[in-house]
């Protein structure tokens, strides 16, 4: 990846419009240089926040690998840092407190937001965090600009005592407690969550702090499934190598999984989810958010069997001080999930890393100020 030596970076928390900071600006053809840009001016009812740490998430490496979206960019959305400049008006926040920011909230007055279906309102499609160009998160920068509609409703106080690190998390877990809460599972259901990568592993820590006993997890790296089994899976197998669906009717006097999670993206996943289930159970699709995905299902596994295949994308505003409450839980241990720490020059490898899992490999965490 290019980078841009010799470029300053911006320090304190004064910075100003004409100041530079380091970016990592996605440039088309799934190319993404790190390079001197203008630290954002902020306006009344905004923030500036310095960035302290940022998860990479496979949602930007798919726009990025797919170029889903027309450059310049720069994404970045699980971003925790300090509060660095404030905008006329802003009272609930002060210069020097440490937040964590969602990058989309719902207008609360559409159609989609009566009924709860906040990803699809019009203006929770709108990114309201930015480094510079056309809004897209913005936290692979060493500052970002937080919008009036994000400070008002969209950002989450980081308690004493819990890293930047940590609070990464809010965002991707809330997803996760989303898709959980509209999944609706029993206490006695019979749970397989597919793919133990950060997202997979996050549903698997709140199925079982749900009290949901046969949880089941597949992977194809032994460290994921070990740690699937130590956060909470009742047993983790390698996909590549166990007949899922066979281990499955053997647990379930043959009629299989009740609820599956697809929390991963690969060739034929969906179809192997409809394979172990029984007629009547849900599949929830997580993973699949690029329209370059496409399966094929027997209509008869729907239709006739009463499958329900349904979609859970993005967060829910609804369950944002939820979400964080449970991060700041010494009990929940998200930092588990963490495998990588990088400046932001390391960027690439981070993406490679996160878009090519390998032994050893989970949550990829950017630190700009590094």
């Amino acid at each position: 990846m290019p980078v841009s030596l010799g470029v300053e970076p911006v320090s304190g928390a004064s910075a100003t419009q004409g100041e530079s900071m380091r970016a990592a600006v996605y440039r088309g053809s799934s190319r993404v240089v790190v390079e001197p840009t203008p630290v954002p001016q902020i306006g009344p009812g905004e923030l500036l926040i310095r960035v302290e740490a940022c998860g990479i998430c496979h949602t930007d490496l798919k726009k990025i690998e797919h170029d889903l979206l027309p450059p310049p960019r720069i994404y970045g959305h699980e971003t925790a840092g300090v509060v660095a400049a404030v905008g006329d008006g802003v009272s609930k926040y002060k210069l020097g407190e440490r937040v964590c920011v969602f990058h989309h909230i719902p207008c609360g007055d559409c159609f989609y937001c009566s009924r709860r279906d906040y990803a699809q309102c019009a203006g929770y499609k709108k990114v309201g965090v930015t480094a510079g160009y056309e809004p897209a998160g913005g936290g692979f920068a060493e500052y970002v600009r937080v919008m009036d509609w994000i400070v008002e409703r969209g950002v989450e106080r980081i308690p004493d005592g819990v890293s930047f690190e940590r609070a990464t998390f809010v965002e991707p877990l809330n997803t996760c407690l989303k898709g959980l809460e509209k999944a609706a599972i029993r206490p006695d259901d019979t749970v397989v969550v597919l793919g133990q990568g950060p997202i997979g592993l996050l549903f698997t820590m709140l199925l079982a702090r749900q009290g949901t006993e046969r949880l089941y997890a597949t992977d194809r790296l032994p460290l994921r499934l070990e740690k699937a089994q130590r956060l909470g899976a009742r047993e983790a197998w390698d996909s590549a190598a166990v007949d899922v669906r066979a281990e499955m009717l053997a647990r379930t006097e043959g009629r299989g999984a009740d609820v599956v999670i697809v929390a991963a993206s690969a060739p034929g996943i969906v179809e192997e989810a409809v394979r172990i289930t029984r007629p009547g159970a849900k599949i929830m699709l997580f993973a699949q958010t690029s329209p370059q995905e496409t399966f094929e299902l027997n209509g008869a596994q729907v239709g006739k069997d009463e499958r329900m295949v349904f979609g859970s994308y993005s967060a829910s505003v609804d369950l944002q001080h939820e979400s964080a409450e449970i991060v700041w839980s010494e009990s929940f241990p998200v930092e588990e999930l963490i495998s990588h720490r990088l400046p932001l020059d390391e960027l690439e490898r981070g993406m490679d890393l996160a878009r090519r899992p390998q032994e050893g490999s989970l949550k990829v965490l950017v630190h700009p100020q590094r």
